[in-house]
Protein backbone atom coordinates (compact mmCIF):
# COMPACT_ATOMS: atom_id res chain seq x y z
CA UNK A 1 0.00 0.00 0.00
CA UNK A 2 2.87 2.09 0.95
CA UNK A 3 4.32 1.72 -2.77
CA UNK A 4 0.84 2.59 -3.88
CA UNK A 5 1.13 5.76 -1.92
CA UNK A 6 4.51 6.53 -3.30
CA UNK A 7 3.51 5.89 -7.42
CA UNK A 8 0.81 8.40 -6.79
CA UNK A 9 2.44 11.05 -5.27
CA UNK A 10 4.81 11.18 -8.04
CA UNK A 11 1.95 11.17 -10.54
CA UNK A 12 0.65 14.46 -8.48
CA UNK A 13 4.05 16.29 -9.29
CA UNK A 14 3.80 15.52 -13.22
CA UNK A 15 0.98 16.69 -13.29
CA UNK A 16 1.30 19.80 -11.42
CA UNK A 17 5.08 20.40 -13.92
CA UNK A 18 2.81 19.30 -16.94
CA UNK A 19 0.16 22.08 -16.02
CA UNK A 20 2.69 25.04 -15.41
CA UNK A 21 4.85 23.80 -18.51
CA UNK A 22 1.38 24.08 -20.97
CA UNK A 23 0.23 27.56 -18.65
CA UNK A 24 3.91 29.11 -19.24
CA UNK A 25 3.86 28.18 -23.17
CA UNK A 26 0.85 29.66 -23.86
CA UNK A 27 1.49 32.53 -26.51
CA UNK A 28 -1.34 35.05 -28.46
CA UNK A 29 -0.75 36.48 -31.90
CA UNK A 30 -1.58 40.27 -32.07
CA UNK A 31 -2.54 41.76 -35.18
CA UNK A 32 -1.42 45.70 -34.69
CA UNK A 33 -4.15 47.95 -34.99
CA UNK A 34 -6.23 45.34 -35.85
CA UNK A 35 -8.10 46.14 -39.45
CA UNK A 36 -6.35 49.44 -39.25
CA UNK A 37 -3.05 47.66 -40.20
CA UNK A 38 0.09 49.22 -39.84
CA UNK A 39 0.09 52.67 -41.31
CA UNK A 40 0.09 56.77 -41.17
CA UNK A 41 -2.98 56.67 -39.02
CA UNK A 42 -5.67 59.48 -39.74
CA UNK A 43 -5.59 61.04 -36.26
CA UNK A 44 -2.06 60.57 -35.44
CA UNK A 45 -0.32 58.24 -32.63
CA UNK A 46 -3.66 57.99 -30.97
CA UNK A 47 -5.25 55.07 -32.98
CA UNK A 48 -1.94 52.88 -31.97
CA UNK A 49 -1.83 54.34 -28.23
CA UNK A 50 -5.44 53.34 -27.69
CA UNK A 51 -5.25 50.24 -29.50
CA UNK A 52 -1.91 49.14 -26.87
CA UNK A 53 -4.07 50.60 -24.02
CA UNK A 54 -6.34 47.69 -24.67
CA UNK A 55 -3.90 44.63 -25.35
CA UNK A 56 -2.18 42.82 -22.89
CA UNK A 57 1.14 41.51 -23.92
CA UNK A 58 3.69 38.42 -22.53
CA UNK A 59 6.95 36.82 -23.40
CA UNK A 60 6.53 34.76 -26.14
CA UNK A 61 3.13 36.56 -27.83
CA UNK A 62 3.95 37.55 -31.65
CA UNK A 63 2.99 41.00 -33.13
CA UNK A 64 1.68 40.65 -36.81
CA UNK A 65 2.19 44.37 -38.73
CA UNK A 66 0.45 44.86 -41.63
CA UNK A 67 1.39 46.49 -44.15
CA UNK A 68 2.19 46.75 -48.51
CA UNK A 69 6.55 46.08 -49.15
CA UNK A 70 7.35 49.56 -50.29
CA UNK A 71 5.57 51.85 -48.56
CA UNK A 72 6.19 51.35 -45.01
CA UNK A 73 8.42 49.15 -42.71
CA UNK A 74 8.84 48.35 -38.88
CA UNK A 75 11.52 49.28 -36.83
CA UNK A 76 11.96 48.41 -33.44
CA UNK A 77 14.34 51.25 -31.57
CA UNK A 78 15.07 51.92 -27.95
CA UNK A 79 12.60 54.51 -26.28
CA UNK A 80 15.09 57.59 -26.71
CA UNK A 81 14.84 57.01 -30.70
CA UNK A 82 11.20 56.52 -30.25
CA UNK A 83 10.65 59.59 -28.90
CA UNK A 84 12.67 61.49 -31.35
CA UNK A 85 11.38 59.63 -34.51
CA UNK A 86 15.51 58.11 -34.96
CA UNK A 87 16.01 55.58 -36.91
CA UNK A 88 19.66 55.58 -37.64
CA UNK A 89 20.34 52.76 -34.94
CA UNK A 90 17.35 50.23 -35.15
CA UNK A 91 17.51 47.04 -33.02
CA UNK A 92 15.71 45.06 -35.32
CA UNK A 93 14.36 45.84 -39.18
CA UNK A 94 11.87 44.78 -41.51
CA UNK A 95 10.90 45.69 -44.79
CA UNK A 96 8.53 43.38 -45.86
CA UNK A 97 4.61 43.13 -45.11
CA UNK A 98 3.26 41.34 -43.26
CA UNK A 99 5.68 41.27 -40.50
CA UNK A 100 5.70 38.95 -37.52
CA UNK A 101 8.00 39.86 -34.13
CA UNK A 102 8.37 37.25 -31.83
CA UNK A 103 8.89 39.14 -27.97
CA UNK A 104 11.39 37.38 -26.53
CA UNK A 105 11.78 39.79 -23.56
CA UNK A 106 9.63 41.28 -20.65
CA UNK A 107 9.50 45.25 -20.15
CA UNK A 108 9.06 48.10 -22.65
CA UNK A 109 9.41 47.95 -26.93
CA UNK A 110 9.14 50.32 -29.32
CA UNK A 111 8.38 50.26 -32.67
CA UNK A 112 8.54 52.79 -35.97
CA UNK A 113 8.28 53.06 -39.54
CA UNK A 114 11.35 54.63 -40.87
CA UNK A 115 9.78 55.63 -44.02
CA UNK A 116 9.99 60.00 -43.97
CA UNK A 117 7.89 61.80 -41.38
CA UNK A 118 5.90 58.80 -41.38
CA UNK A 119 6.66 58.04 -37.28
CA UNK A 120 6.41 61.80 -36.59
CA UNK A 121 2.55 61.44 -38.06
CA UNK A 122 2.01 58.43 -35.31
CA UNK A 123 2.90 55.16 -37.11
CA UNK A 124 4.61 54.45 -34.01
CA UNK A 125 4.13 51.82 -31.05
CA UNK A 126 4.96 51.77 -27.72
CA UNK A 127 4.28 49.31 -25.27
CA UNK A 128 4.72 47.27 -22.30
CA UNK A 129 5.26 43.19 -22.24
CA UNK A 130 4.95 41.26 -19.02
CA UNK A 131 7.66 37.99 -17.94
CA UNK A 132 4.17 35.55 -18.25
CA UNK A 133 0.77 35.45 -19.75
CA UNK A 134 -0.18 35.02 -15.90
CA UNK A 135 1.06 37.95 -14.74
CA UNK A 136 -1.42 41.16 -14.19
CA UNK A 137 -1.86 43.30 -17.41
CA UNK A 138 0.94 46.00 -17.56
CA UNK A 139 0.34 49.43 -17.79
CA UNK A 140 1.44 50.54 -21.34
CA UNK A 141 4.01 53.28 -22.00
CA UNK A 142 1.52 56.28 -22.98
CA UNK A 143 -2.05 56.43 -21.89
CA UNK A 144 -4.37 56.63 -24.79
CA UNK A 145 -7.27 59.34 -25.09
CA UNK A 146 -10.69 58.45 -24.79
CA UNK A 147 -11.84 56.85 -28.48
CA UNK A 148 -14.22 59.08 -30.32
CA UNK A 149 -17.31 57.21 -31.68
CA UNK A 150 -17.49 57.31 -35.67
CA UNK A 151 -19.51 59.95 -37.54
CA UNK A 152 -22.60 58.20 -39.31
CA UNK A 153 -24.23 60.30 -41.49
CA UNK A 154 -27.99 60.97 -41.15
CA UNK A 155 -30.48 60.64 -43.92
CA UNK A 156 -32.90 63.46 -43.62
CA UNK A 157 -36.76 62.60 -43.21
CA UNK A 158 -38.98 63.40 -46.19
CA UNK A 159 -42.41 64.96 -45.09
CA UNK A 160 -45.31 62.88 -46.07
CA UNK A 161 -47.12 64.59 -49.03
CA UNK A 162 -50.30 66.66 -48.24
CA UNK A 163 -53.79 65.17 -48.36
CA UNK A 164 -55.12 64.98 -52.01
CA UNK A 165 -51.80 66.32 -52.94
CA UNK A 166 -50.07 64.29 -56.04
CA UNK A 167 -46.79 61.77 -54.82
CA UNK A 168 -43.41 63.45 -55.26
CA UNK A 169 -40.72 61.88 -57.25
CA UNK A 170 -38.12 60.15 -55.29
CA UNK A 171 -35.54 62.79 -54.03
CA UNK A 172 -33.62 63.32 -50.97
CA UNK A 173 -31.23 66.39 -49.51
CA UNK A 174 -27.73 66.64 -50.05
CA UNK A 175 -25.56 64.14 -47.70
CA UNK A 176 -22.29 64.02 -46.46
CA UNK A 177 -20.36 61.29 -46.69
CA UNK A 178 -16.52 60.06 -44.47
CA UNK A 179 -15.04 58.10 -47.56
CA UNK A 180 -13.42 54.83 -45.86
CA UNK A 181 -15.50 55.93 -43.04
CA UNK A 182 -13.38 55.17 -39.69
CA UNK A 183 -10.33 54.05 -42.04
CA UNK A 184 -10.14 56.96 -43.52
CA UNK A 185 -7.81 58.18 -46.45
CA UNK A 186 -5.04 55.85 -46.66
CA UNK A 187 -3.27 53.30 -48.02
CA UNK A 188 -5.32 50.15 -47.33
CA UNK A 189 -4.01 47.27 -45.46
CA UNK A 190 -6.09 45.03 -48.18
CA UNK A 191 -5.35 46.86 -50.79
CA UNK A 192 -8.77 48.18 -52.84
CA UNK A 193 -11.29 45.75 -52.33
CA UNK A 194 -11.26 48.34 -48.58
CA UNK A 195 -12.49 51.44 -50.85
CA UNK A 196 -14.18 49.05 -53.51
CA UNK A 197 -16.47 47.46 -50.61
CA UNK A 198 -17.08 50.99 -49.12
CA UNK A 199 -18.27 52.16 -52.24
CA UNK A 200 -20.94 49.67 -53.00
CA UNK A 201 -22.39 50.05 -49.30
CA UNK A 202 -23.32 54.10 -50.65
CA UNK A 203 -25.62 55.89 -52.96
CA UNK A 204 -24.31 58.80 -54.53
CA UNK A 205 -26.00 61.97 -56.07
CA UNK A 206 -25.49 65.44 -57.28
CA UNK A 207 -25.26 67.54 -54.37
CA UNK A 208 -23.82 64.66 -51.82
CA UNK A 209 -20.43 65.83 -50.50
CA UNK A 210 -16.86 63.34 -49.64
CA UNK A 211 -15.03 63.96 -46.93
CA UNK A 212 -11.79 62.80 -47.19
CA UNK A 213 -9.43 62.75 -44.02
CA UNK A 214 -5.52 62.23 -43.89
CA UNK A 215 -2.97 63.38 -42.39
CA UNK A 216 -1.27 66.31 -43.93
CA UNK A 217 2.47 65.64 -45.69
CA UNK A 218 1.40 62.09 -45.66
CA UNK A 219 -1.79 61.96 -48.28
CA UNK A 220 -3.39 63.57 -50.89
CA UNK A 221 -6.71 63.30 -53.19
CA UNK A 222 -6.87 64.31 -56.43
CA UNK A 223 -9.97 63.44 -59.21
CA UNK A 224 -8.98 62.61 -62.41
CA UNK A 225 -10.06 60.97 -65.91
CA UNK A 226 -10.34 56.83 -65.55
CA UNK A 227 -8.07 56.31 -68.07
CA UNK A 228 -5.75 58.12 -65.16
CA UNK A 229 -7.30 56.27 -62.40
CA UNK A 230 -7.03 52.78 -64.22
CA UNK A 231 -2.95 53.56 -64.80
CA UNK A 232 -2.35 55.17 -61.33
CA UNK A 233 -0.48 57.88 -63.84
CA UNK A 234 -1.27 61.28 -63.62
CA UNK A 235 1.82 62.58 -65.42
CA UNK A 236 -0.77 64.24 -68.02
CA UNK A 237 -2.75 66.07 -65.99
CA UNK A 238 -3.02 69.92 -65.06
CA UNK A 239 -5.26 69.56 -62.13
CA UNK A 240 -3.47 70.21 -58.59
CA UNK A 241 -4.33 67.66 -55.56
CA UNK A 242 -6.09 69.08 -52.72
CA UNK A 243 -3.23 68.54 -50.08
CA UNK A 244 -4.56 69.99 -46.93
CA UNK A 245 -6.39 67.63 -45.29
CA UNK A 246 -10.10 66.53 -44.48
CA UNK A 247 -10.77 67.45 -48.44
CA UNK A 248 -14.26 67.89 -49.12
CA UNK A 249 -15.37 67.25 -52.17
CA UNK A 250 -18.39 68.50 -53.75
CA UNK A 251 -20.20 66.00 -56.39
CA UNK A 252 -21.38 68.70 -59.01
CA UNK A 253 -22.08 66.39 -62.00
CA UNK A 254 -23.47 63.10 -62.99
CA UNK A 255 -21.47 59.80 -63.81
CA UNK A 256 -18.47 58.42 -62.84
CA UNK A 257 -16.03 60.13 -60.61
CA UNK A 258 -12.65 58.93 -59.67
CA UNK A 259 -9.91 59.67 -56.95
CA UNK A 260 -6.47 59.04 -56.14
CA UNK A 261 -3.89 59.63 -53.78
CA UNK A 262 -0.62 61.10 -56.13
CA UNK A 263 2.05 60.40 -53.47
CA UNK A 264 4.15 57.33 -55.28
CA UNK A 265 2.73 54.08 -55.48
CA UNK A 266 0.07 54.83 -52.81
CA UNK A 267 -3.02 54.82 -55.48
CA UNK A 268 -1.06 50.84 -56.98
CA UNK A 269 -1.63 50.05 -53.36
CA UNK A 270 -5.14 50.75 -53.07
CA UNK A 271 -5.17 54.21 -52.10
CA UNK A 272 -8.21 55.27 -54.58
CA UNK A 273 -11.68 55.59 -55.35
CA UNK A 274 -14.30 55.02 -58.16
CA UNK A 275 -18.02 56.14 -57.64
CA UNK A 276 -20.91 56.57 -59.78
CA UNK A 277 -23.29 59.51 -59.03
CA UNK A 278 -26.86 60.06 -60.40
CA UNK A 279 -28.79 62.97 -61.11
CA UNK A 280 -31.89 61.78 -59.07
CA UNK A 281 -33.25 58.99 -56.79
CA UNK A 282 -32.80 56.25 -59.20
CA UNK A 283 -28.68 54.07 -59.34
CA UNK A 284 -27.14 54.13 -62.41
CA UNK A 285 -25.10 51.80 -63.82
CA UNK A 286 -21.28 51.65 -61.33
CA UNK A 287 -18.51 51.94 -64.17
CA UNK A 288 -16.60 48.86 -65.24
CA UNK A 289 -13.89 47.76 -63.21
CA UNK A 290 -14.88 49.24 -60.01
CA UNK A 291 -17.39 48.21 -57.00
CA UNK A 292 -20.92 48.72 -58.51
CA UNK A 293 -23.06 50.80 -56.01
CA UNK A 294 -26.39 49.17 -55.15
CA UNK A 295 -29.53 50.35 -56.78
CA UNK A 296 -32.28 51.25 -54.32
CA UNK A 297 -35.27 49.19 -54.25
CA UNK A 298 -38.67 50.69 -56.56
CA UNK A 299 -41.80 51.60 -54.62
CA UNK A 300 -44.90 49.40 -56.06
CA UNK A 301 -47.52 51.94 -57.13
CA UNK A 302 -50.17 53.26 -54.26
CA UNK A 303 -53.43 51.82 -54.53
CA UNK A 304 -56.29 53.86 -56.06
CA UNK A 305 -57.26 56.47 -54.12
CA UNK A 306 -54.61 56.48 -51.69
CA UNK A 307 -51.76 59.55 -51.75
CA UNK A 308 -48.10 57.95 -51.79
CA UNK A 309 -45.66 58.32 -49.38
CA UNK A 310 -42.38 58.01 -50.43
CA UNK A 311 -39.99 56.36 -48.52
CA UNK A 312 -36.23 57.95 -48.12
CA UNK A 313 -33.53 55.56 -49.20
CA UNK A 314 -31.31 54.55 -46.00
CA UNK A 315 -27.69 53.66 -47.51
CA UNK A 316 -26.39 50.89 -45.55
CA UNK A 317 -22.46 50.87 -44.26
CA UNK A 318 -20.50 48.13 -44.83
CA UNK A 319 -18.52 46.70 -41.99
CA UNK A 320 -14.54 47.50 -42.28
CA UNK A 321 -11.85 45.68 -43.42
CA UNK A 322 -10.93 43.44 -40.73
CA UNK A 323 -7.78 41.77 -40.89
CA UNK A 324 -8.04 37.81 -40.23
CA UNK A 325 -8.56 37.26 -36.60
CA UNK A 326 -5.47 36.06 -34.04
CA UNK A 327 -5.55 31.97 -33.56
CA UNK A 328 -7.04 31.45 -30.28
CA UNK A 329 -5.74 29.28 -27.34
CA UNK A 330 -9.09 27.08 -27.52
CA UNK A 331 -6.40 24.02 -27.88
CA UNK A 332 -4.00 24.98 -24.87
CA UNK A 333 -6.76 25.52 -22.54
CA UNK A 334 -8.15 22.42 -23.72
CA UNK A 335 -5.04 20.48 -23.21
CA UNK A 336 -4.48 21.95 -19.75
CA UNK A 337 -7.88 20.96 -18.61
CA UNK A 338 -8.19 17.37 -19.76
CA UNK A 339 -3.79 16.78 -18.28
CA UNK A 340 -4.95 16.34 -14.97
CA UNK A 341 -7.87 13.98 -15.68
CA UNK A 342 -5.73 11.48 -17.74
CA UNK A 343 -2.60 11.50 -14.59
CA UNK A 344 -5.16 11.16 -12.22
CA UNK A 345 -7.19 8.02 -14.00
CA UNK A 346 -3.35 7.10 -13.98
CA UNK A 347 -2.63 6.78 -10.37
CA UNK A 348 -6.12 5.80 -9.51
CA UNK A 349 -5.15 2.58 -11.14
CA UNK A 350 -2.24 1.89 -10.20
CA UNK A 351 -4.02 2.67 -6.67
CA UNK A 352 -5.93 -0.14 -6.62
CA UNK A 353 -4.18 -2.50 -8.72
Amino acid sequence: MEGRFNYMGVFMAVIVGAMMVHGSSAQTTHTVGDSLGWVVPPAGDAAYRTWAASTTFAVGDVLVFNFPTGIHDVAEVNRAAFDSCNSTSPISMSTNGPTNITLTTAGEHHFICTFARHCNLGQRLAINVSASSAAAPAPQPTTPPPATAPISPAVPATPPPASGAPAPSPSRAAMTYTVGDRLGWLVPPGGPIAYQTWARGNTFMVGDILVFNFTNGAHDVLEVTRPEFDSCNVSTTTAAPIMTGPARITLTSAGEHHFICTFPQHCSFGQRLAINVTAGGSTATPPSGSAPTPSSTATPPPSSGSPATPTPFTPSTPSPVTAPPPPGNSATSFAVGVLPFTFLAVAVAFLYN
